[in-house]
């Protein structure tokens, strides 16, 4: 699972070939023992739970890259490498 940014303790993944579980354009956050699934288009929460100020760093963070992780998703589905983004700062 290759990280894509790290910020503020929260550790930001996408998953190579990840349309089974999730059909949804998404990455997965990891912060403090916590997992969850957000909706790359959206910033929908799809699963799992992040403490709210955190949830508000990750939704943001969405917002400003969403065209790079639009970009990833298409990268990561085909089976190809994908590219780090910046942190939130």
């Amino acid at each position: 699972m290759p990280v894509i940014s790290m910020f503020y303790g929260l550790i930001i993944s996408m998953y190579y070939l990840d349309t089974k579980q999730h059909n949804l354009p998404h990455i997965h956050v990891k912060y403090s023992g916590k997992e969850a699934v957000y909706e790359i288009p959206s910033g929908v929460l799809i699963e799992g739970e992040i403490p709210a100020n955190k949830e508000k760093l990750i939704l943001a963070w969405i917002e400003i890259h969403r065209e790079e992780l639009m970009a990833n998703w298409d990268l990561a589905v085909s089976g190809n490498k994908i590219f780090s983004i910046d942190p939130l700062k």
